[in-house]
């Protein structure tokens, strides 16, 4: 399928590896100029040429930094001559238990996982709508439909941010001019974070960790572990010319993990 998005300029956040570099790699197949951002500059510039390499026609460019800060995201708004594609991304908090979090802790969390997201939103979504085209992807986490216990600050901070999409989604000075905002939620996608959640979940339990990995795996439905190339091309697909007509939803991506019926 031709997305039509050939051209257009995104800012990645997150995209130096795991599911915003899937992302990335997505767009810029498509033809997208991307700006990427990451705190890991070396990292960063890696992802950068591998991207270059693999769509030589396109621009990427980099920005450095903790996106949670306000000089980085004005960097990065800078970067990019327009953004029509804002693809929302932050590593969540540190999993463990509600009783030994601090204020510091929750104020944490809501700035990376809520207000930075809604920060970029605000400086981004009305040059969309003047434009009369703009997509925004929040990646957030499944954990948003069916919460996990250890994960609570993200359980929270991404909640808030959900409702806040809800609202602002449905404005029509957004939806009637080609602007959707929609959030993608991942469950167990192979990256640092689940390596890291597992390797958590092992340690309090006192198990194998290898045995916890294989243990979890085998909960999906499908039998495995989501990839970043498919979750990239699901998000690429969201930010098409085809996808104008959904906005404001969650879209869940587990592998069938969900439980419920709605």
């Amino acid at each position: 399928m031709e997305l039509a998005i050939a051209g257009r300029w995104a800012l990645v956040c997150a995209a130096s590896k795991g599911l915003g570099k899937g992302c990335a790699e997505a767009l810029v197949a498509e033809g997208v100029n991307v700006v990427i951002n990451a705190r890991s500059s070396a990292l960063l510039e890696e992802t950068a040429e591998h991207l270059r390499d693999l769509n030589p026609a396109v621009s990427v460019h980099t920005v450095a930094g903790d996106i949670a800060l306000a000089e980085t995201r004005q960097a990065a708004l800078a970067a990019c001559p327009q953004i029509d594609i804002l693809i929302t991304n932050a590593g969540g908090p540190p999993p463990g238990d509600f009783r030994d979090w601090s204020r510091e802790d929750w104020l944490e969390a809501v700035n990376v996982n809520m207000l930075t997201p809604i920060e970029l939103i605000k400086a981004t979504v009305d040059d969309m709508a003047e434009r009369g085209f703009g997509r925004v992807i929040n990646i957030t986490s499944a954990a948003v439909k069916a919460p996990i216990d250890i994960l609570g600050l993200s359980n929270g901070a991404r909640s808030g941010l959900t409702g806040f999409i809800a609202g602002l989604a449905r404005q029509p000075q957004l939806a009637g001019r080609n602007v959707t905002i929609n959030n993608l939620l991942p469950g167990s996608f192979d990256t640092d974070r689940l390596k890291s959640t597992q390797k958590q979940v092992a340690q309090s339990s006192g198990q194998n960790y290898l045995d916890v990995r294989d243990a979890l795996r085998l909960r999906v439905p499908a039998q495995r572990f989501g990839t970043a190339d498919e979750f990239g091309a699901f998000c690429a697909f969201l930010c098409s010319a085809q996808a104008g007509y959904m906005t404001g939803q969650n879209i869940l991506l587990d592998g069938g993990s969900y439980p419920g019926t709605y």
